[in-house]
Formats: structure tokens, sequence, C-alpha cells
């Protein structure tokens, strides 16, 4: 049943209300009874109806749409949202980085730039700004630049003498504070501005050949501008400026449009290249590598309901896809952990299951439980590895293990580095050399009393051979009470 459907107001599980008005109370005059559940109902759910704001990017807006490969770049990456002719349901989400939520979106400084596109292997998230470029190259001092850049501890104001300091103590900021200064530290619009991952990451093929990448996200509309008065006089008459231009937009059937590129570096240029080419604070020169038309994005659908959809939408770049992984980029690397990070505390544990960040491709996710869960597993198992039709990790879906090469090769994998790198080996010499006969024969009862216990095939037999490599005599003797 549907809302318009519904003759009446209910409470939050569906059952009629008595009054919209009145609360109910002992005679005329009377005091309100604590037996009134809606009005209880009306005042505590008001009193919860703000979640954390996020500590960057707290004030934005945003739009669904959908974006479209319009170039073949399979030779490049094998990610199935970046394959000939293909449309993918994404999510864009724009903002300043320093305000607050009701702060003015005209105020000088960089513009975040979200996307999530709701790929068939789940969500990819590429959180980007609208500069190809940032402040410090080490996340061990964002904290830092974000507090230099928010409101003092004294007077609670925004302090430019903060501002400064922290920019002239780090010289990396030059790049950056130079964007931030010029004409682009204020767009007109989000509509006419770039967007960029400033990260790099890398691209893995179908036949597991990697290369790097930089993202360009190209306004259609063509970039443009506000001077600083005409930002000054906004910020006082139309704070919302741009987050009202989007939704309007939109409203009016004039959906915005970007067109994506990328810059390809070879994966062996990254190491004798004349500069570092993950450090954030540089731009590659599109001399060297020039860009790569991908496809192109448009924004059409305006959000049903703007907390739901918007300020409870969770982008991270963590949210890598079969084809892309992440480079040696410092920043980047430090973000993989913060973000998640931060949506578990500002949305709680179990974000991914609201409406924005629910993936459009099945899920068999081992995750369970925790606060506001609503969604369970149905993997079968709650656990992996699992004999009971649990699913396995799709190794042939990512292919080789997408490593780098710096000091030596990370990878998914375990790898044997010395003589004496196995499982069992000093498993085996604790049960041989430490354990005299008497705690032999108490390991040997406590296992099979515990195997005993609801243990079944073919885990049981699986159990067997797991204490034989262990110790060969003690693992027969375990299996002698199976009558193995």
């Amino acid at each position: 049943m549907t809302q318009e459907s519904i003759p009446y107001t209910t409470t939050n599980v569906g059952i009629p209300v008595e009054s919209d008005e009145h609360s109910l109370t002992a005679g005329p005059v009377g005091p309100i009874l604590m037996q009134d559940h809606y009005l209880i109902e009306k005042m505590a759910q008001f009193n919860r109806e703000r979640v954390p704001e996020r500590v960057v990017h707290a004030k934005g807006g945003g739009a669904y749409g959908v974006f479209e490969t319009t170039q073949d770049v399979s030779e490049f990456t094998k990610a199935d949202l970046f394959q000939p002719g293909k449309r993918t349901r994404m999510l864009a989400r724009f903002s300043t980085v320093a305000g607050e939520q009701g702060s003015p979106d005209t105020w000088r400084d960089p513009r975040g730039f979200a996307l999530k596109f709701y790929t068939e292997h789940g969500n990819y998230d590429m959180v980007g700004n609208n500069t190809p470029i940032f402040f410090v190259r080490d996340p061990m001092k964002f904290q830092d630049f974000i507090r230099s850049q928010k409101r003092r501890p004294d007077s609670g104001l925004r302090d430019h003498d903060m501002q400064w300091d922290f920019w002239t103590l780090s010289p990396e900021s030059a790049h950056m504070v130079t964007w931030l200064m010029g004409d682009r530290g204020i767009p007109k619009t989000w509509r006419h501005m770039n967007g960029y991952s400033s990260h790099t990451y890398m691209w893995v093929n179908a036949e597991g050949k990697r290369v790097w990448v930089k993202y360009h996200i190209k306004t259609d509309q063509g970039i443009d501008h506000l001077t600083q008065a005409e930002a000054d006089q906004l910020a006082g008459s139309n704070p919302d400026a741009h987050r009202r231009d989007l939704f309007d937009a939109i409203k009016r059937g004039e959906h915005p449009s970007w067109t994506v590129y990328v810059q390809v570096m070879p994966f062996d240029d990254a190491w004798d290249y004349r500069f570092n080419p993950f450090d954030l604070t540089k731009v590659w020169p599109h001399g060297d590598y020039p860009l790569i038309e991908v496809g192109r994005m448009r924004l059409t659908e305006n959000p049903e309901d703007f907390f739901v959809h918007i300020e409870q939408a969770a982008f991270e770049p963590s949210n890598l896809v079969p084809g892309i992984g992440p480079s040696p980029d410092k920043m980047l690397l430090g973000r993989l952990f913060s973000y998640p990070d931060t949506h578990r505390y500002r949305i709680g544990p179990n974000y991914a299951q609201l409406p924005p960040n629910r993936p459009h491709s099945p899920l068999a996710s081992y995750a369970k439980d925790g606060p506001m869960r609503y969604e369970p597993a149905r993997t079968g198992a709650v656990y992996a590895p699992n004999s009971y039709g649990g699913p396995d990790a799709a190794t042939a879906t990512w292919g080789e293990p997408a490593g780098w090469d710096v000091a030596g090769k990370m990878i998914r994998e375990a790898s044997p580095l010395h003589r004496e790198d196995d499982d069992w080996g000093q498993a085996g010499t604790m049960v041989r050399t430490v354990l005299d006969d008497s705690a032999r024969d108490r390991l040997v009862s406590n296992v099979t009393g515990h195997l005993a216990d609801g243990v079944s095939e073919p885990v049981l037999k699986r159990a067997l051979q797991y204490w034989r490599n262990i110790d060969k005599d003690l693992g027969d003797r375990i299996a002698a009470a199976f009558g193995q």
C-alpha cells in the first residue's frame, strides 16, 4: 500500500493516529498522560532527527543519473562500467570542504566531487574534488590541515591566520593554494565546474596488464566562476545557491552532463618518471599523457528525500571493483581506511543497507548483525570457508593479484619466504616436545569430545586430517575414536 492510498496519519508502525493536534490529557486542563504513546513517539523521533554531520564536506547536494561509456577503453581495464556502450546508474554529490551544514555554498573552498556507480560487480566510488591536486601528500597531515581551515577552538570563528600558518609551513600546498585563490576557487555553480579523481588509480585489463590512470571529468556546460564580490553577495542573499541551482536545473529538465576522460601512464613509467606520479600535489602534464575520452555522465533525477538519499549517502574510495585498484598514493591509501570508518560512526555499521548505498548487484556478504540491520546475510553459513553452500571468493573475477612493485610486491596471498614458513610445524613441535604424555592424553580427549559434539562430514574428515598434519600419531589417536 502506498502512502497516497492511506487516508489517515499513522504511527511509525502503521497504527492509525487519533489526533495530529491534541495530546491526551486528564480532563480539559489536566496534565499530559504518559500513555499518549504517539506524542512520545513524535517528541522522541524529533530529538533524534539529526545524524552527526560530516567532519569534512558537510554542506552539499546531489542527484542521480546515468554514466554511459562512449569509447572503447577495454585495452586498459576490464571494469564492467567502462566497457563500450555500457550504461550504469549513478549518484553524484557535490560539496564544500570546510563549511558546516548551514554554511554558504559560495565560500572560497575546494568542492567535493563524489560519484557512486552501481555496477554489475558492486558499487564503485570515486571520491574526488573539483581540483586535480590537493594541499598535502601524506595522510599524517590531513587532520591538521582540516582543523586549520575550520574554526578556532577559543572563539569558534574561522581564521585566515590559521589557514596561512598551515599553508606557509607546508610548502607542498603551493600548487593547490594557487588553484584555490584563482578563478576556480569559487565556481559559478556545481554544473559549471570540472571534477577530478586527483588520486592516481590502477586499471587492470582482462589479460592482467596494469596501467596507472587519473580521471578528468569535464563539464559540458563550460567552466564558469564567481568573482569574490559576487560570491560574498550570494553568501548573504542565497546561501544555498549551488544546491538550489542543481535541483532547479534538473527539475526543469535541464540535465547537466560531464565528459569523462583519463590520462593513462604505462605501469613501468612510474618508477623513473621525472617526479613522483603518485604525489597528490602534482599533475601529469598532458603533453606526456594526453586525455583519452571514456564516456559521459548525466544527472537526471533529483532525490525523493534529501536526508535519505544525500545526507545518508556514503562515498568511499575503498569501493573498488574488478579492473580498478589503488596506487601507492599515500593520501589515497589513508582514505581507504578513513572514509568507511567515518560512515560507521556517523550513520552506523550497516550504512551499506541504506537506499543510496545499496548495490544494485546481488549480495553474498558474510557480514551480520549490528544496530539497524534489516537484511539477513542469506549466505547459508555465517563464516568462510564453510561446507554448507556459502559463497567463495571471486578469485577468477579479480584475476591475478593486483599488487604493485615498490620495495617488494604487495599482493593478496600468503607467500612462503623462509624454509620453515608452514602452518603445521610449530604446532607439531609443541605436541611432541612441549607436552608430556598426560597433556597429550588430555589434548586427545578434549579434541575428541569437541568433534563429537555436532561436527559432521565432510568437516569431520578435514578435522582429522588437520590433526594428522600437526602430528600423525596424535591425529591417528583422535581418528580412532571415530573409527577412522
